[in-house]
């Protein structure tokens, strides 16, 4: 399928970018009307792009159906404050009644039953329930559009982090299983970020891999090992030099008899798929490297 954007009606092209660009961190937004009334909204037009300074952005885009625009833009543009508050799985179900387009002045903060905190620098409310709470200046709205579904960026600068204390591990850094985030995909699903769903990739910072193009050609051809196993194998600074290989079920296919090499050879990628879905890459490359050509 191919689509270009305005050859089907807008509501239909939203609904394809936004389960194509998933799964998408969920903020509370807490502004204050005019007349100092509490609105929070939430949403998935979200995320951090700078640490000094420290800068998140949210876009209340305007409402496809009609074309409105949304309390939270012009409680924004009015006040210039914001508090963003993350959203985890102990609150998802009353984030989706807070996302009920209520009149103006109606509190969501009581409709979905969240506790107002006082800010230190800024006049929204915090979310007491949000295991993080941002107080936030707003720098610049930048409007793309004037039609509905039209993004409306607002640019906030953080003045104040709010972090509780349970979501914290012995480092004191945030623990991705305490704080339990989940985050928006296409239509009405949603996904948990704990658990199982939560897993590690160490970034290269320290070396350079030496990449896909220095792999042996029989790995690269291989049609047991996918495109991630590869990725591993070629993170490594170089090809390891070979050494001894404690492992049972490697004795067991090297002094297995076996009629042809290419089974043998197999057997030797299906053990390196395991160990690399086991994150022991070295173990693996040292399986690999008792592949024959």
């Amino acid at each position: 399928m191919i689509i270009e954007p305005g050859s089907i009606p807008t509501k239909d092209f939203h609904a394809y970018l936004l389960s194509a660009v998933a799964p998408r961190p969920i903020c509370f937004a807490s502004t204050l009307d005019e007349d100092g009334n509490a609105n929070l909204s939430p949403f998935s037009f979200f995320n951090a792009f700078g640490s000094k300074p420290p800068i998140v952005i949210f876009s209340p885009a305007r409402r496809v159906r009609d074309n409105t625009t949304k309390h939270s833009l012009q409680n924004a543009e009015a006040l210039k404050e914001v508090v963003i508050a993350v959203v985890n799985y102990n609150m998802v179900q009353q984030v989706s009644l807070a996302s009920c387009e209520y009149p103006k002045g109606v509190d969501e903060f009581v409709k979905a039953g969240f506790t107002k905190g006082k800010a230190e620098k800024v006049k929204p409310y915090l979310v007491q329930e949000s295991p993080v709470n941002l107080e936030c200046k707003v720098l610049q709205i930048i409007k793309t559009g004037d039609e509905g579904g039209a993004a409306n960026l607002i640019i906030c600068e953080v003045v104040k982090m709010h972090i509780k204390d349970e979501i914290l591990d012995t480092e004191n850094r945030i623990d991705p299983n305490k704080i339990d985030l989940v985050a928006r995909m296409g239509q009405d699903f949603y996904c948990r970020a704990s658990g199982d769903a939560v897993f590690e990739v160490p970034k290269p910072n320290t070396h350079l891999g030496m990449g896909m193009d220095a792999l042996p050609l029989d790995l690269l051809k291989s049609k047991i090992l996918t495109g991630n196993d590869l990725g591993m194998l070629a993170n490594a600074t170089q090809i390891p030099e070979k050494t001894p290989l404690q492992n049972a079920d490697l004795t067991a296919i090297l002094q297995q008899n076996f009629a042809d090499k290419i089974v043998r050879n197999k057997a030797l990628h299906l053990l390196a798929h395991q160990l690399l879905e086991e994150r022991k890459v070295a173990e693996a490359w040292q399986v690999l490297l008792c592949v024959e050509d």
